[in-house]
């Protein structure tokens, strides 16, 4: 538990003080993915007294595309705090992020908690707790010495590059297309730089929503009523310069922007 706190104290630092994060002391790196997400834990309470409290997750590595861009392949979840959370249109500091990127995702909030059965969620059983659908974009950040080389432990341990998010309006669950059907494309400063569908995110983003509610009850937690998922990437990752406009366009649920001034 102690090397947990050392290594959560370390990655905790980096991102406060918009360092790039080393790989951490062999003493208290974490050796595998569980002790990643035991340290990933102790981040998320060191975090919240800036971050603002934890509003949501998001699912990284649901795609064929970005886990081969990672090359890590099988989901992976990280946590989305409440001043991370921003209103389409919003414009942020460049400067604010080491190296900032943008992800094209279809974002889930949910109508009531997800409480374990003791049966496993399948994309089925975790539809009817769906309240709406946001065309999103994930806000990450490289702020890794070399994330190649760090280790997918410790990239678990620090949410996985997550920085926030974008959402735009609402669409009710029963007013949302078929998610399977829906492009999604990327454009940066109005040329397009990625699409992908909904069937790319693990053959269903209801499928990521759901493998993320397994993952959590698998060490005692849940989904609650309120939070917002964001469900994994349909295209590869966007780094920007200062100035890039992105926008992202979801048939049949909207389009999303936001500006890194």
């Amino acid at each position: 538990m102690n090397e947990s706190l050392e290594a959560a104290k370390a990655i905790t630092a980096a991102r406060r003080s918009r360092r790039p994060l080393q790989p951490l002391a062999a003493e208290f790196a974490p050796q595998n993915e569980a002790e990643g997400y035991r340290i990933q834990d102790a981040v998320h309470a060191l975090l919240a007294a800036d971050a603002g409290p934890l509003v949501g997750y998001k699912i990284g590595c649901t795609s064929a595309v970005m886990q081969q861009y990672i090359g890590i392949p099988h989901p992976c979840g990280g946590g989305v705090f409440a001043n991370g959370v921003h209103d389409s249109g919003v414009s942020l500091r460049h400067g604010d992020f080491l190296r900032v990127g943008v992800e094209c995702e279809i974002a889930v909030r949910l109508a009531r908690d997800l409480a374990p059965t003791g049966a496993a969620f399948t994309a089925d059983s975790v539809a009817p707790a769906v309240d709406a659908y946001h065309p999103a974009i994930e806000i990450v950040d490289d702020r890794y010495a070399d994330w190649r080389s760090i280790g997918a432990p410790t990239l678990v341990a620090d949410d996985f590059f997550a920085a926030g998010c974008v959402l735009g309006a609402p669409v009710l669950r029963a007013a949302a297309p078929d998610l399977l059907q829906v492009t999604g494309r990327a454009a940066i400063n109005g040329i397009e730089a990625g699409r992908g569908t909904g069937a790319d995110v693990l053959g269903h983003p209801l499928a990521a929503l759901a493998w993320l509610a397994n993952h959590l009850a698998g060490g005692g937690k849940q989904l609650r009523a309120g939070e917002i998922v964001l469900t994994g990437s349909l295209v590869k990752t966007l780094w920007l310069n200062a100035g890039d406009k992105a926008v992202m366009e979801l048939s049949g649920l909207g389009s999303v922007a936001a500006e890194f001034a």
